[in-house]
């Protein structure tokens, strides 16, 4: 049987969609299925923190329905991981997302790593994602390109430029891994961890991987999320009862 995922923008444009699916169909296993939607609408980013909450409704409700199409896993694509923990409170299939992907596999990789990003307006939003994660002892630094998201791919040569500069930065002030700070970071990490010499996570290939694997697991050996404390769902008789359907 094939695993299936669902990659969730969590935006209002479809316009990533299809490059999306087709970079990562270059990564996934053999028998992994991809598909790829983005939000009806919404904000276009979500590099404010108002943005991030406006979305968390319509990833939910995504969510729901991936479980009920019959999927094994769904990847929420922003490096916020926005709804995160919500998402895995409301369904019984596995749910990850760029940043606790990357940190996790970061962390094995290296004793500390650091986290490329593209606007100083998105340091603090992540930092409560690294010490969320329990990562904060394994973060050497932050750095920015001064791009936002919509900058990243207008001109790649520019966005390469900015990312070796401060990837060097890095690497010499003790980071001995790289992580690229958003989703739409995909495609410049081969060519970065060539040209730097230390492995660069492309958060969206971590989110990927980390989905298979939480998906083998599950039907090998029946690890998946926790229902005790963190992820106990909330009662159905309260769902009902309220009209929180999703």
């Amino acid at each position: 049987m094939p695993t299936r995922i669902l990659l969730i923008n969590p935006v209002g444009t479809s316009a990533f969609d299809e490059p999306k699916k087709k970079y990562l169909s270059q990564y996934k296993r053999p028998d992994t299925v991809i598909d790829v939607v983005s939000l009806s609408k919404g904000p276009l980013h979500l590099e404010y923190y108002s943005y991030d909450a406006l979305v968390i409704p319509e990833i939910l409700k995504l969510v729901k329905k991936a479980e009920r199409e019959g999927y094994d896993a769904v990847i929420i694509g922003c490096f916020y991981d926005p709804g995160l923990h919500e998402a895995r409170e409301i369904t019984n299939i596995v749910v990850t997302a760029p940043c606790e992907s990357s940190l996790h596999i970061a962390a094995t990789l290296g004793n500390k790593f650091a986290i490329i990003v593209g606007r100083k307006k998105w340091i603090p939003h992540m930092m409560r994602n690294v010490i969320d994660y329990g990562l904060k002892d394994k973060l050497q630094s932050f750095k920015t390109v001064d791009l936002g998201v919509h900058d990243l791919h207008k001109d790649e040569e520019e966005t390469k430029r900015r990312l070796i500069k401060v990837a060097r930065e890095a690497v010499n002030e003790g980071a001995e891994v790289i992580i690229l700070g958003c989703a739409l970071f995909f495609g410049f990490f081969k060519e970065l961890q060539e040209i730097i010499g230390v492995p660069v996570i492309d958060p969206l290939i971590a989110a990927l991987k980390y989905a298979e694997l939480l998906t083998e697991v599950k039907k090998l050996a029946g690890w998946t999320h926790s229902k005790v404390c963190e992820y106990e769902p909330p009662p159905e008789r309260e769902i009902k009862e309220w009209g929180l359907e999703l």
